[in-house]
């Protein structure tokens, strides 16, 4: 049906998934994260890649989306690039070890530590929600202080092995430890994440895992998706409140995904 190179069989249904898919993941992406929960079953199931390949391909939604956003967030003067490359460089060595490990390396440990972290996570967020809401900018003081050096490293270890939830942990690292907003902290997180991926796409590519055509088509729609959510990140004043609300949400249903109680559900629901 479609003449777009790996996608002649999709049905007007499954195109209408990517697309829809692709936008609402660009919305998370930049206003949260954990996108990718969305993106790499729709690779998978619906354009038929393997996890590996869809795994690789998934760095170009966030690498042009996450471009755009950076553009859009310089040219209205709310990106602060103050200290960033106390963040920028760690993340970029710790995601080049990652995306080689995760070349060879099986995906279950690591689900199971993914679903731990979100939970703590949760618990971050529940716990004193006011420091979420602060009102606060970049310090290189606070960028370049050990632990939250250390903790770049490991968020683009993590990011460079699967991703999923990586903007997660890269706005609490941000808002809990160097006194971020959340609105500082996502100028920042689109930073760290869009270079430290770069490295990322180039390794996974090298080894035949990206599908150019899918990817590119896969980022056009969440390149729509995140300058939907910066226009609204942008004009709206209570943009911090909304994006921490997001951030709840987003970490519950991502957590339980992980530990797969959405396949738990299913069952039930149909008898099994």
């Amino acid at each position: 049906m479609w003449q777009f190179p790996g996608l002649e069989s999709l049905s007007w249904m499954d195109m209408g998934l990517l697309v829809a898919g692709g936008i609402l993941t660009g919305i998370i992406n930049t206003l949260a994260g954990s996108g990718s929960l969305i993106t790499l079953p729709l690779l998978m199931y619906i354009c038929g890649l393997s996890p590996t390949v869809a795994n690789g391909t998934n760095r170009l939604g966030a690498i042009i989306p996450g471009l755009l956003t950076l553009w859009g967030l310089h040219r209205s003067g709310k990106m602060v690039y103050t200290g960033s490359l106390w963040l920028v460089i760690p993340s970029a060595i710790g995601a080049v070890i990652g995306s080689y490990t995760a070349i060879s390396l099986d995906e279950k440990i690591m689900q199971y530590c993914i679903a731990g972290l979100m939970i703590f996570m949760l618990v971050v967020l529940l716990v004193k929600p006011e420091r979420w809401l602060r009102e606060s900018q970049a310090s290189v003081t606070r960028n370049r202080h050990p632990l939250t050096v250390i903790a770049f490293v490991l968020i683009g270890f993590y990011g460079g092995f699967i991703q999923v939830g990586s903007g997660l942990f890269v706005l609490a690292v941000l808002v809990v430890f160097a006194h971020y907003s959340l609105t500082a902290a996502n100028g920042m997180k689109a930073l760290t994440l869009t270079l430290f991926n770069v490295p990322a796409l180039f390794i996974f590519a090298a080894n035949g895992q990206v599908n150019w055509m899918i990817g590119l088509l896969m980022a056009g729609f969440q390149s729509l998706g995140a300058w939907l959510a910066l226009r609204f990140m942008i004009h709206i004043p209570s943009a911090n409140v909304w994006v921490y609300r997001l951030l709840i949400l987003i970490v519950v249903v991502s957590a339980s995904k992980v530990l797969g109680l959405w396949e738990w559900a299913l069952t039930i629901m149909s008898g099994g």
